[in-house]
């Protein structure tokens, strides 16, 4: 089925398109980089799911119908943020997670309050669906940044 978007649907979907490549980088790398085998693990998964993402954005880009929210794979709830405790060599391995950390708390506070818009600005109730599917996953990852980093000391609530 062809979906027809207007003009500030489109102008919104490339913007998140360019924040979910964005995404996709940094998780990527910073998987790569971070030293504690759990934030590894979060950052790879993110990484999927911020493929995801990109792949619905992009198929509404195309005209095409996505999938119905909650049905990507990956759509579930992560708990990943129940981490044990991180396993950290010493202090400097534990600051450098502690900045990834920080970087990507941040860049998800970002992405979901475009999400925020797209949302609203959405005339399409599909695009709707999808974009508020979307924004809650990201939610979720800041969610799971935030369990993660107060758990391993790097967040204090006040």
């Amino acid at each position: 089925m062809q979906t027809q978007l207007t003009q500030k649907e489109r102008s919104l979907l490339e913007d998140q398109k360019s924040h979910e490549e964005v995404c996709i980088q940094k998780y990527t790398s910073y998987a790569e980089q971070a030293h504690d085998p759990d934030l590894k693990r979060l950052f790879s998964q993110y990484a999927s799911q911020e493929q995801e993402h990109y792949n619905t954005v992009n198929q509404f880009l195309q005209g095409q119908q996505a999938p119905q929210a909650g049905q990507q794979a990956g759509a579930s709830p992560q708990s990943s943020g129940q981490n044990r405790g991180a396993r950290f060599g010493n202090s400097a391995e534990a600051g450098d997670d502690a900045v990834l950390c920080n970087d990507m708390l941040m860049t998800e506070k970002y992405v979901s309050g475009t999400y925020d818009t797209a949302v609203f600005e959405a005339s399409n109730s599909d695009l709707r669906q999808a974009l508020q599917h979307i924004q809650r996953e990201e939610q979720q990852h800041g969610e799971g940044i935030f369990n993660y980093m107060q758990k391993n000391g790097m967040y204090h609530v006040k």
